[in-house]
């Protein structure tokens, strides 16, 4: 997939738009639909989206993510899109619906096929939505697929509902309507090296500041350290128990693993939430509760 920050033409495509932030399993259905009718008629997709959600532009403060910016460009490759294109959404948001659709869409794409959520909306003030864009598609010549909301159980999936879940520790729920487990990936950094002295090593990453922030606690997770996937058991909070600083640490014992992992890339997928972050008494209950919280994921 070829990513590129602004306009350039590239005629004839099957075009998916949105922010399509979380990559969930109501934005895979848009950017599949867009990449089947590319391979079904001998054409190219491409997801058409923004560098930064538009609440950073209208409100002046960027919304916690479900994705970085690098995890939404990989899922999103992953789907079999040819191109992506981040647009700075200021350039264009003082554009009419027909502006954008005319002199955007139109003039940079000559799209054969344009697929959208059922709530998409775009243009100056939101004035575009899928009505418009279907009343449109025989003047433009492009077929337009509005594909319908996806569903978990009774409840439609949306990047809003995944970060109330995730907020909430909620994490099978979230992953339920993602499609994939929530991860975080980063470098392994060298921390405070407390956990080896009671008894359990830990890999360190930094918790990306533009994600949404899960609740300190206790989860299972699945650790990918280049193809292998082993268990781990991680922290996210302050360590109140060994600990007297108020930084966030991220820190994970991964189980039946001795390697020495320092400034490697891995991966740490999230379960399930065990439990709440909490303080001990001392030393040694705290050894107590971690032994307890590996026994409940063997």
């Amino acid at each position: 997939m070829e990513i590129f920050k602004e306009l350039r033409k590239i005629p004839e495509l099957s075009l998916a738009l949105g922010f399509f932030d979380g990559v969930h399993r109501g934005h895979q259905a848009v950017i599949t639909n867009a990449v089947n009718f590319a391979k079904d008629n001998s054409l190219k997709s491409a997801v058409i989206t923004f560098q930064n959600h538009p609440c950073c532009y209208f409100y002046g403060v960027c919304p916690k993510y479900i994705l970085t910016q690098e995890m939404r460009e990989r899922k999103i490759a992953e789907l079999g899109v040819d191109y992506l294109i981040e647009l700075d959404f200021e350039s264009i948001s003082g554009l009419t619906e027909e502006e954008y659709l005319k002199d955007i869409l139109i003039k940079y794409f000559t799209p054969h096929a344009i697929t959208t959520g059922w709530n998409h909306n775009f243009g100056y003030k939101k004035s575009g939505n899928v009505k418009f864009l279907a009343q449109n598609s025989a003047k433009f010549d492009y077929r337009y697929f509005e594909i319908p909301p996806q569903k978990d159980n009774s409840k439609i999936i949306s990047s809003t509902q995944i970060r109330n879940y995730l907020a909430e520790g909620r994490i099978k729920e979230a992953n339920k309507m993602l499609g994939y487990e929530f991860s975080i990936s980063g470098e392994v950094v060298t921390g405070q090296q407390l956990g080896r002295t009671i008894g359990f090593r830990t890999a360190n990453l930094i918790y990306p500041s533009e994600l949404i922030d899960l609740p300190f606690g206790v989860y299972e997770t699945d650790v990918k350290i280049n193809s292998e996937t082993f268990k781990g058991i991680t922290n996210f909070g302050i360590r109140p128990t060994v600990s007297n600083s108020k930084q966030h640490s991220l820190e994970t014992h991964i189980l039946d693993f001795e390697r020495d992992i320092y400034g490697k890339n891995i991966e740490i997928k999230f379960i399930k939430m065990l439990r709440k972050e909490k303080k001990f008494a001392s030393v040694d209950e705290l050894k107590m509760q971690i032994q307890k919280d590996i026994n409940q994921i063997l």
